[in-house]
């Protein structure tokens, strides 16, 4: 296998033909994975970063996602969801309610007038020879439209009681603009304008009061939709955390199943790492020889120098030390080759760069220890 600068370890395929194959194709599923979470991962930053949120509502779904048992914290937005769609409900009956209160208004007061009948139907216009009419009157308006459009069940009727109220003084202003004061018509428009403003003062605390309350529990049932929302999003990062641990932790197994399959390091290649090791700094060689301990219990970097037999290591040991110090001299700028490393380094293209940086990310990289002045003898 190959990397962008130089070789990795190749794997033997002596008795297991199928090897090189198998890690292809593990490669190939961790890299889809990576990329489905690259994209919700985009989806939960571009949620969060959203300008306007407001405080409050992150502080109350922060402290819903401070709630471990999962079960419940559904079981509440699901009651949530509930009561919100029994207000609405129980605000569609009021509403309701109000509608049959104004009805009876107009029936008792104006419609039962003695001089609604000018009103109930939509004005002649031909037969009484108005030709001008609708250029005077923008918005024709009459009691048997209004009861029909009260009477619709498919969404396009009167949502609430002040859009009826708005078309029955659309009736007696339009009756008044087009005639004059002197009219008859405008007279008895004038009159039961008059008579309808006196009832409906009567009905308007109603009115107001559903109105207030409406418009609270339109707030909270947004507040519910934006909590539902951020509760969501917290879950969807929850779940990315892990499944990056799980796709982090299959990484590493891929690693070791690469190493211990690994064809074993030529002489040429063993001479040119202990080269480089002996340049490092007291730093980076801390961080060497930690790799060394990690895989040989034994191994005891003791004293102002230390004596490492680079023959003596394991091969997945080697190629480890030889990922730490490609990866640390690609840092500072350097080519593997720079150091009296074996131009071998350098001679293979990788093909599949993302599928071999998957793989050569997850080289052993100790945390930096304290500086000494220890040196491989």
């Amino acid at each position: 296998m190959e990397t962008m600068d130089g070789p990795v370890p190749e794997v033997r395929t002596e008795g297991e033909p199928a090897v090189a194959e198998q890690l292809g194709q593990n490669v190939d599923q961790i890299i889809v994975k990576v990329d489905e979470l690259e994209q919700r991962l985009n989806e939960v930053e571009q949620f969060y970063s959203k300008p306007g949120k407001k405080q409050s509502n992150t502080s109350k779904a922060s402290s819903v996602m401070k709630e471990k048992d999962k079960d419940k914290q559904i079981t509440s937005f699901k009651r949530r969801q509930l009561d919100a769609s029994r207000r609405e409900a129980a605000a569609t009956k009021r509403m309701q309610d109000l509608m049959r209160q104004f009805s009876v208004l107009l029936r008792q007061h104006i419609i039962g007038h003695k001089w609604a009948g000018p009103f109930m139907q939509p004005v002649d216009v031909v037969g009484l020879g108005l030709h001008d009419y609708y250029e005077v009157i923008e918005k024709p308006m009459d009691f048997s439209t209004i009861k029909a459009k009260m009477e619709v069940k498919d969404g396009t009727g009167y949502n609430n009681v002040r859009e009826i109220c708005a078309d029955v003084r659309l009736i007696f202003k339009n009756a008044m603009k087009y005639n004059d004061e002197r009219n008859d018509v405008h007279v008895m428009a004038k009159t039961l304008l008059a008579k309808f403003e006196e009832k409906w003062l009567q009905l308007l605390p109603k009115v107001d009061e559903e109105d207030e309350r409406r418009k609270k529990e339109e707030a909270e049932a947004q507040l519910d939709i934006q909590l539902a929302q951020e509760v969501s999003h917290a879950k969807m990062a929850r779940d990315l955390s892990a499944e990056l641990e799980k796709v982090d932790k299959n990484l590493k197994e891929l690693r070791e199943v690469v190493l211990r399959n690994c064809r074993k390091m030529s002489t040429e290649e063993k001479k040119a790492l202990m080269t480089v090791l002996t340049q490092l700094s007291p730093e980076d060689l801390n961080k060497a020889l930690l790799i060394v301990a990690q895989n040989n219990p034994n191994f005891q970097a003791t004293g102002q120098e230390v004596d490492l037999d680079i023959d003596a290591q394991s091969e997945s040991t080697l190629w480890k030390l030889k990922f730490f110090v490609k990866e640390l001299l690609q840092g500072q700028g350097k080519s593997p080759t720079s150091n009296g490393g074996n131009s071998t380094m350098n001679n293979n293209v990788n093909q599949n760069k993302r599928k071999r940086e998957s793989i050569d990310a997850q080289a052993a990289k100790p945390p930096a220890q304290k500086k000494n002045n220890k040196k491989p003898s």
